[in-house]
């Protein structure tokens, strides 16, 4: 086991706290065929950064904001098979509030649809595309994480699954603890994380005090 002291943790949604990975493959795979474009490649490229950021790259002369707003709302209707990845509920339960914080690529109202449907407790800090102009890979997501808690980036451990957003945590100076759930490992060290786990289930916590250092169990992925 690695023990890990921080001060608070941020965690990513999709893929780290909830699995909405069928749902967004059939979003995307619809909205790419719709558009003439390879689905796997849209969905790849999608993940792990906010939907905007995606359909500027793909559809240079579209109209983004209808499309992103088309976008959002099949995946709002789209939560049949939206579950809480292992580990999450109990790990959220057990860290007091104002030590952990969501922050995610989805836009808010999406994100809250996603954590109600996962059964997960509604944060009460919550990141969201909708509170940033720049989202993942770059550090504006977790920077603000870290601020709304209170707390330097560097006495926080980011949870994450993509590599966009390792990139994301590494870049606001926080360390990353990745997780196997959509990813492979090399993609996720390339990208720069510290640590490899399989999911939340490889993590414990000891002492959460008020204000004492909470300290990570982690049964890292060799």
């Amino acid at each position: 086991m690695t023990l890990i002291e921080c001060r608070a943790v941020l965690f990513d949604m999709d893929g780290v706290l909830v699995d909405s990975t069928p749902a967004v493959e059939r979003v995307w795979t619809g909205w790419a065929l719709e558009h003439g474009l390879a689905p796997d490649e849209v969905v790849r490229l999608g993940h792990g950064r906010p939907s905007l950021a995606t359909i500027v790259e793909l559809l240079p002369h579209g109209d983004h904001d209808a499309e992103n707003l088309e976008l959002e709302r099949r995946e709002i209707e789209d939560i049949a098979d939206v579950v809480a990845l292992p580990g999450a509920l109990h790990l959220l339960q057990a860290i007091p509030q104002d030590r952990w914080a969501v922050v995610t690529s989805a836009t808010r109202a999406l994100a809250e649809v996603r954590l109600r449907a996962a059964g997960l407790p509604m944060p009460k800090h919550l990141v969201t595309s909708s509170d940033l102009q720049r989202g993942k890979p770059f550090p504006d997501p977790y920077l603000k994480g870290a601020d709304v808690l209170g707390i330097a980036p560097a006495d926080c451990v980011v949870a994450e699954d993509a590599p966009s957003g390792v990139r994301s945590g590494t870049a606001a100076g926080a360390r990353v603890l990745a997780l196997l759930t959509t990813s492979p490992v090399m993609e996720l060290l390339s990208a720069g994380a510290n640590w490899i786990a399989d999911d939340l289930s490889a993590l414990s916590i000891e002492a959460p005090g008020s204000t004492a250092a909470l300290t990570l169990r982690v049964r890292e992925k060799k």
